[in-house]
């Protein structure tokens, strides 16, 4: 469903009026792990600042391959604009940095989309609604029917949790649908030092055969510790030259977490736009991340709050 302290700020106090209690906060394709401290691999890339690709009050982008040399880019208004009912939109490019607006709107009521291509060629959208995870399918990627039901409700052992969203969905090669998806604890984390967000985000996995009926299996990665200091937002899978990512962001800029053999590996720090390293929360960072390879280039698209959704290139 980008997204950004300020902005989490105000969309906790917004969503729950709007919607009467979800919180719009954001994203192709079991056992979890308490490390969560950051490890940074070797590597002769990394990720540069590109530019705008939506320009406006638009957060939370989303992208899928339409198979035909274009992309297609779904993405949410943000909640303060005048207006605002979890309208998406959607934009179509062929190289990954000119994004050309469709008309009319994909969907309302709906955040943080997240869409996969089914095996019937047909295309099904998670998203938030009213603090919960639901579903509806389409034909063609524009005109959508919800699908009955709740795909992930806010009941989770051991948690009191007020919403669930931001979530990210995948299949496997076996053909199993695996989701992450954030939970959010309505009470800060509590630490030596005083965090701006005054709930706690951690991130919830849970698995299907059918893409309609979940089993929860847990946390996925917990935020709980002195590398992201109750913040995870954004969860995005992505297939990274073969090997399998969860992408997030926190106060800090954009980490990726890769899957492997049923488990979430430590945090790995990406990429950050702050200017000033020293920086522990930047006022803006990049958020809700969503990664696409378009013509041999990686592209990483991002949510700035009240500017857009830029994109950063991997080289």
């Amino acid at each position: 469903m980008n997204k950004n302290l300020v902005w989490v700020l105000l969309v906790l106090a917004i969503g729950l009026v709007v919607t009467g209690g979800y919180v719009y906060l954001k994203k192709s394709t079991k056992q979890t792990t308490s490390n969560t401290q950051t490890s940074s691999a070797p590597t002769s890339k990394s990720w540069q600042e590109g530019g705008v690709a939506i320009a406006g009050k638009y957060a939370d982008a989303e992208v899928v391959d339409l198979g035909n040399g274009q992309y297609r880019m779904y993405y949410s208004l943000e909640p303060e604009v005048q207006g605002f009912n979890g309208q998406v939109y959607s934009a179509l490019s062929t190289d990954g940095i000119k994004w050309t607006q469709e008309n009319g709107e994909r969907k309302q009521m709906a955040t943080f989309p997240d869409v996969i291509k089914l095996s019937d060629g047909t295309w099904r959208m998670y998203f938030q609604n009213a603090g919960v995870i639901k579903s509806a399918t389409s034909s063609d990627g524009l005109t959508w029917k919800d699908e009955p039901g709740t795909r992930i409700d806010k009941n989770e052992t051991g948690f009191n949790l007020e919403s669930v969203g931001a979530q990210s969905t995948t299949i496997l090669d076996d053909g199993t649908y695996i989701m992450v998806y954030r939970g959010t604890i309505p009470e800060p984390y509590k630490t030596s030092e005083k965090v701006p967000n005054q709930n706690t985000q951690l991130y919830f996995y849970a698995t299907s055969k059918d893409g309609l009926t979940f089993e929860k299996k847990g946390i996925a990665l917990d935020s709980r510790n002195e590398t992201l200091y109750g913040l995870i937002d954004g969860g995005e899978w992505v297939d990274f030259d073969s090997e399998l990512r969860m992408s997030f962001w926190s106060y800090s800029g954009v980490y990726h977490s890769v899957y492997s053999n049923g488990k979430f590996a430590a945090p790995v720090f990406d990429f950050s736009n702050s200017k000033d390293s020293k920086v522990k929360f930047a006022p803006n960072p990049p958020g809700d991340p969503t990664l696409v390879r378009i013509k041999d280039t990686w592209y990483m698209y991002y949510g700035q709050h009240k500017k857009g959704i830029y994109y950063a290139i991997y080289k």
